[in-house]
C-alpha cells in the first residue's frame, strides 16, 4: 500500500512572495498568509431530454487574500496615488512554495494584474501584541511557471 511521506508535505513557512509594483520588485516578507483562487463563472443550461440542469463554464474570476504584519506602507501609497491622481496601479505577485525537506520540489505561481480591494489606512489596537492587516485583491491572469513533482510514494 502506497502512502504520502510526512516529509513531503510543504511547510507553510517555506517559500516566498514578491510583487512587481511599477516595475520595482519588492519581496513581500511581511505576509503572514496568502491565498489566491480561480472561481469559475457557470451558466445553467436546460435542455430537452434532460430533467436536470447542466452547467457550462463561461469564464472565471481571480480572487485572493493576504494577511500581513502591519509593517509596510506600500499598499497605502497605492491607495494614496489613486486618491490623488485617479490612477489605479495594478501589479503582479509571484508566490513560490519550496520546502527543502520535500521531494516534490518547487511550485511557482504568478498572479497578473493584481488590484487591491480594500486598504487599511491607519490602525491601532491596544489588545494586539502585533498589528496585522487583511487585504483582499483580484487578478485577471495567472501562470504556473513551475509545478510540484510527484511525491515519492512508499
Amino acid at each position: 500500500m502506497a502512502y504520502l511521506r510526512a516529509i513531503d508535505t510543504i511547510s507553510g513557512q517555506e517559500g516566498k512572495a514578491t510583487a512587481v509594483i511599477s516595475g520595482v520588485v519588492t519581496e513581500l516578507f511581511q505576509i503572514k498568509s496568502l491565498e489566491a483562487s480561480m472561481e469559475k463563472n457557470k451558466t445553467e443550461v436546460k435542455t430537452l431530454g434532460k430533467r436536470g440542469v447542466q452547467n457550462k463554464t463561461s469564464g472565471w474570476k481571480g480572487k485572493g487574500s493576504m494577511t500581513m504584519y502591519y509593517v509596510t506602507s506600500a499598499f497605502r501609497q497605492l491607495a494614496l496615488a489613486y486618491n490623488k491622481t485617479g490612477i489605479d496601479v495594478n501589479f503582479d505577485i509571484t508566490v513560490e512554495n519550496t520546502d527543502p525537506t520535500s521531494s516534490v520540489g518547487t511550485q511557482t505561481i504568478v498572479l497578473y494584474n493584481c488590484n487591491i480591494d480594500t486598504t487599511v489606512l491607519a490602525k491601532l489596537d491596544t489588545q494586539a501584541e502585533v498589528l496585522e492587516e487583511d487585504c483582499d485583491f483580484t487578478f485577471d491572469d495567472f501562470d504556473v511557471t513551475s509545478s510540484f513533482d510527484k511525491p515519492v510514494a512508499l
